[in-house]
């Protein structure tokens, strides 16, 4: 590779100018330009087929159109970097991130992808850099509030049950963590803190299982008392039309003083037309009907589902920390290795709530490992104690 690029002159006195959109005429690129840049223009191609991908899988049009959109300004961006680099502009291998995001994007589609887009958007070093159009920060910038846009809905389905699986596995993991080791500190047998283990496992799952369908229950029959009924069509014909107490309905569910008249007006026959649809009813229902399980919102989720979830979850959780004594190891080797497996779980559930929220994977990991080994360790030294004070 030869050391220098040659230097750019303006095409026109115009453009010797300053811009907010133009990088300042400089002298010849250095080595660690050009590879700085070929890794940009690297990400920039392989940001590009990650919403293509994503596009060609979505199920929505408009979705779709976005994301091609934005896939049209990752090409103006690799476009910017081919022109810097000149007779260099060959792509050095994309970012793991970037190669891992193509994969899945190719072949799943998911919130998950979007997620993991919208913070590769957002770590752009563009805005740092004095070589990228301050136009392409911008469009980082932007791109990051799409991808988080997109990833909305995806993230609204899975709040209800995801909230109850994750947890679920955190509560699991370190419930039977500290139980397993409180109990081992003592000195007891092995095969005493593995039927321990066991025994926490059930009843906690059981617990966590019957805990999260009636706290599910509970929320959706609180939601369900604040739905409007619309039974005021029943009780139109024998208003006081003088007085107009129904327009007082229609004030307490959050209306202007003029919409609310308009509306009573409305049900009272007065005026024909439904101009405000705001307080109109889902399609298949009836008046003085309320809404369905199925229609009510889903960030609650189902009483059942997450019920399910979080039994399953929690066992799971659980089943991790006596591993090492199904498989026979006792005394301080189990508890180490417990401590050990029981941490893995942790910043890996850790990261997939650090992913999907758009933070940062480590950062979450880091912060459920922090907090489940600082409770199992407040048992283990009570365990410790006990277990001397029994000697």
């Amino acid at each position: 590779m030869a050391d220098h690029l040659p230097a750019r002159t303006p095409a026109s006195p115009s453009e010797a100018a300053p811009r907010k959109d133009v990088v300042p005429r400089r002298g010849p690129a250095s080595p660690r330009d050009i590879k700085r840049w070929r890794h940009y223009l690297a990400d920039e191609e392989a940001e590009g087929a990650i919403y293509e991908a994503l596009a060609e899988r979505s199920k929505s049009p408009e979705e779709a159109r976005v994301l091609r959109g934005i896939a049209a300004a990752e090409a103006r961006h690799a476009e910017h970097w081919r022109g810097q680099l000149g007779q260099y502009a060959t792509p050095s291998r994309p970012s793991a991130q970037r190669v891992l995001l193509r994969f899945l994007a190719q072949r799943f589609g998911s919130v998950f992808i979007l997620a993991l887009a919208q913070r590769a958007e957002g770590n752009s070093p563009y805005a740092k850099d004095s070589d990228a159009l301050r136009s392409m920060a911008a469009d980082e910038a932007v791109h990051e509030e799409v991808m988080r846009g997109l990833a909305t809905e995806g993230r609204l389905r899975l709040a209800g049950n995801f909230r109850a699986a994750v947890f679920g596995a955190n509560d699991g993991l370190v419930s039977n963590l500290a139980l397993v080791l409180g109990i081992g500190a003592t000195g007891v047998s092995s095969s005493f803190v593995l039927f321990s283990g066991i025994a926490g496992l059930l009843a906690g799952a059981l617990s966590m299982g019957a805990g999260e369908f009636v706290s599910v229950r509970s929320q959706r029959e609180l939601v369900q008392a604040s739905q409007p009924t619309h039974a005021t069509l029943r009780a139109a014909p024998d208003l006081n039309l003088s007085e107009n107490e129904l327009k007082y309905v229609y004030l307490a569910r959050g209306m202007s003083e003029e919409a609310a008249e308009h509306r009573a007006a409305e049900r009272l026959g007065s005026l024909s037309c439904d101009c405000d649809p705001s307080t109109s009813l889902p399609p298949g229902l009836k008046e003085g009907d309320t809404l369905e399980e199925s229609e009510e919102p889903d960030t609650i989720g189902s009483a059942l589902g997450a019920a399910f979830s979080s039994f399953l979850c929690f066992s799971a959780g659980a089943v991790v920390a006596i591993i090492p004594y199904i498989l026979g190891l006792t005394g301080l080797t189990a508890i180490i290795w417990a401590a050990v497996l029981v941490g893995a779980a942790l910043l890996f559930t850790g990261s997939i709530v650090g992913l999907l929220s758009g933070a940062s994977p480590l950062k979450r990991g880091l912060r459920q490992l922090g907090i489940g080994l600082g409770a199992a360790a407040v048992t283990y030294l009570l365990g410790l104690i006990f277990g001397v004070s029994a000697a």
